[in-house]
């Protein structure tokens, strides 16, 4: 029996893999988020303006999760930073 996650669902659970990477390694999480972030972004305008030119059969679905893992990495670098005062360990040793 096949059960989709809703939109809501996989944004939270990548926000609480995000935030347990923030917290065992800001360094890591950091590069990780500046990384990972600018090519899931690139990914999705390069789609969207593919998908703006010629329709393809990429479902919707498909462009609001790549969105959602964009967000989802800026809310918890967010949280981190807000819970911390703006303090990174690898920025003050």
């Amino acid at each position: 029996m096949k059960q989709r996650l809703s939109l809501l669902e996989i944004f939270l659970l990548e926000t609480v893999v995000w935030l347990g990477l923030w917290l065992l390694n800001d360094y890591i999480a950091a590069l990780l988020t500046l990384i990972l972030g600018a090519i899931v972004s690139a990914v999705l305008i390069i789609a969207l303006l593919s998908e703006a030119i010629e329709r393809s059969k990429v479902p919707k679905q498909y462009f609001q999760i790549m969105a959602i893992s964009v967000l989802c990495m800026i809310v918890a670098a967010g949280i981190y930073v807000t819970l911390f005062g703006g303090r990174l360990d690898f920025l003050t040793k």
